[in-house]
């Protein structure tokens, strides 16, 4: 393709929210290819948020959806690291979004760290005896085992569920959405607690 223009820079920054210096590099770097620039900015933008991860979030906002008629109620603690950021409508959205994931797909915990040892214990047991009395090999067994441990933790903890509010057609996990949302905003985010309430 041919030289980058500033109409395809605006355009890539109107889309992505990206830097006009960034959004020119991707455009470069992907031969002027609009769909290769954004996966281009988007992997760098997860890469810079991984590089945040020792940085305090000490700013945030609590956001609630009420859903099903009243029926279900929802609070969402998303923190990130300036006031600044706490008070735009993008970082507000980003709460409103992980508590209507909330109110559909009702986690138990919000992360694998969260979950019990003795809750995991139970379940590996009951997987176990499930495929070692179907005559499996041990070896077999154990890879069975882990992967309904990991399948468990996409039912049960939020960060690691597959994420319902999305029109795009890529798999990803709540966890990558609020990465990918991080990357957009510049700063730390993170979701630190929610609290989910069904009448009767």
């Amino acid at each position: 393709m041919g030289a980058v223009t500033a109409q395809d820079v605006k355009k890539l920054r109107d889309e992505t929210s990206a830097g006009m210096l960034d959004c020119k590099k991707a455009l470069a770097e992907a031969d002027g290819d609009f769909e290769k620039a954004k996966e281009v900015l988007r992997k760098k933008g997860v890469a810079a948020v991984a590089k945040r991860s020792d940085r305090e979030a000490g700013e945030g906002y609590i956001s609630s959806y009420v859903h099903h008629g009243g029926k279900v109620g929802v609070l969402v603690e998303v923190r990130c690291e300036t006031d600044f950021v706490a008070r735009t409508d993008e970082f507000q959205k980003i709460g409103k979004t992980v508590a209507m994931q909330v109110a559909v797909s009702n986690p138990s915990y919000l992360s694998k760290e969260e979950v019990p040892e003795d809750i995991l214990e139970k379940e590996r047991k009951f997987v176990s005896e499930e495929a070692s009395g179907s005559g499996k090999p041990e070896n077999i067994v154990e890879k069975i085992v882990t992967g309904r441990i990991e399948k468990f933790y996409k039912e049960i903890c939020l960060l690691e569920q597959e994420f319902l509010i999305s029109s795009e057609s890529e798999a990803k996990t709540v966890n990558d959405f609020v990465n990918e949302s991080a990357a957009k905003l510049g700063e730390k985010i993170e979701v630190t607690g929610f609290r989910r309430m069904e009448l009767g």
